[in-house]
This record gives structure tokens, sequence and C-alpha cells, in this order.
């Protein structure tokens, strides 16, 4: 039993960290929601590590679609929340604690002080359909096109801030159909840029503004993915299937890239001498 629940640790913190998240917003607010919500997203993504730790093919596609469809199809669209960036504004010029602001407070602010950024690779609905293009490592060099991402960041705020401040009527259904425009916008771009830069991943690199919110703690991150250089040969194998170009070899936090790991497991598995391990 001691074994088990020593090997199964991390599932077993995730699934702790979502329960208690889920039972605190159901005590305070009476929302039978959140506590649904919560339980059900730790359920899956629990279950996903758990799965890919015993080395079953599609377990991380599993979580992506199991989460990433959930928020995109029920939250987003049949419920009309805007679960983008835009919608965290929204709530927060409201003054709303709920829905998207809840969302990013778990799943992107605080959140990746424990998990860094695995919501990019568990969870995230964009990248749950761009992991499926054929360019799973990347083929070239990291492009210089980061600034990319603040000027989408600070276009959101301004979109939002725009409404608030002209008092635009309807504002409800403004950011209904933003979060639909938005979502067709992202797929369009992110396809486009995986197959122009032979890179999946191009999309978050370059254009997301969420890793803004994400990379600071994301270097805090107490989940991280080290390496035993006791096994390590230098192959370098984990570093050219990273789709996110971090440097696996270096387990300092100022590694190369080291706030975009998205806990993905490539590295782990393509590792010929079992060097890798999340811990």
């Amino acid at each position: 039993m001691f074994k088990w629940i020593k090997d199964n640790k991390i599932v077993i913190i995730m699934m702790i960290i979502f329960e208690v998240v889920a039972i605190y917003l159901f005590a305070t607010t009476n929302n039978l929601f959140y506590l649904l919500n919560f339980n059900y997203i730790g359920l899956c993504v629990s279950t996903g590590i758990y799965l890919m730790a015993h080395k079953v093919k599609y377990a991380r596609n599993f979580v992506q679609l199991s989460v990433g469809l959930y928020m995109l199809v029920y939250l987003g669209i049949i419920c009309r929340e805007n679960m983008q960036i835009e919608g965290f504004w929204y709530y927060l010029f409201l003054g709303v604690f709920e829905a998207a602001t809840i969302h990013y407070f778990v799943a992107k602010i605080c959140g990746p002080l424990f998990f860094g950024r695995g919501w990019c690779g568990y969870a995230c609905w964009t990248a749950m359909i761009l992991d499926l293009l054929p360019y799973k490592s990347p083929k070239y060099n990291r492009k210089k096109l980061g600034w990319i991402r603040y000027i989408v960041f600070l276009l959101s705020l301004s979109f939002v801030s725009a409404m608030f401040i002209f008092k635009v009527d309807n504002i409800e259904n403004i950011m209904f159909w933003s979060f639909i425009i938005g979502n067709v916008i992202y797929y369009v771009l992110g396809i486009i840029l995986a197959f122009v830069l032979k890179d999946n991943r191009a999309f978050c690199k370059y254009i997301c503004p969420i890793t803004i919110f994400l990379k600071p703690a994301s270097y805090f991150s107490y989940l991280r993915i080290k390496c035993n250089h006791n096994k390590c040969i230098s192959c370098q194998k984990c570093i050219k299937i990273c789709p996110m170009n971090v440097d696996m070899l270096n387990d300092s936090r100022k590694r190369k890239n080291g706030t975009e790991c998205i806990l993905c497991g490539k590295c782990i598995r393509e590792c010929p001498k079992g060097a890798l391990d999340l811990k």
C-alpha cells in the first residue's frame, strides 16, 4: 500500500489539490457546480497522469479532449461563458469572482506554482487540436517572435476596457461571440503556423497571450522534470523531441525555455536510459 502511494504521489497530490478547491468553492458559494466542475477536471487530469506513468499511448490526448471539450463546448458554448482571456478581463472588471476569474486563478495564476505549464499540456482546448497535427517535434530552431503574445495580450485588455469605458450595450452577448470568433481565429492561426513553421506548438510559443500569466509562476513550479545525470549519456534525444524547445538536461530553473515545459512527458519516454523523471 505504502509503495503504491509513493509511486503515485503526484497523482494523489493533484487529485487532492482539485478536491480542496472544489470543496472550498462549494462551501463558500453554496454552488454545486464548483464541486462537480473541479472534481471532474481533477479526476481527468489525475487519471491521465496515472495512465501516462503506465505508458498508455494516448493518455495525454484523453485528458486534453475530456477537459478541453468540456470547457470549450459545455462551459463556453452551452453555458455561454467566455473562458478566453477576454472573459477574464470581463468578469474582473465586473468584480465577479466566478467562471473565468476562478478558472484563471486556479489554472493559470496560482496553479502553476505547483504544476507549472501543466494546463498547456493537459487541458488547453486550442492545443488539444494542434497536438494532433503532424509536427510533434520542432523541425527548426525557435524564432524570436515571442513579442507577439504581448501585443495580443494588450489587444484583449484594450478590447474589454473599451466596452466598459464607452458603456457598450449588450456586452454579455458580445463576449459570447468574441469567444466563438476568438477560438476560430486561434485555431486557424495555430494550424497555419504549425504548417508554415513545421511546429505544432508555434502558436503557444509566439501568439498565445495566456503565457504571460503562466510564465512567472511556472518559474517556481514545484512539479518539474529533472535529470539524473548519473544515468544520462548526453544523447540529447530529450532536447530534440521537446515540443517547447526546453533544455531538459539542465535542472536549473534558469534552463533554456525552462518556464515553457508543458509536462507532456515526451522526453521521459524518449530517454534510452530512464534518466528523466517528473518530480
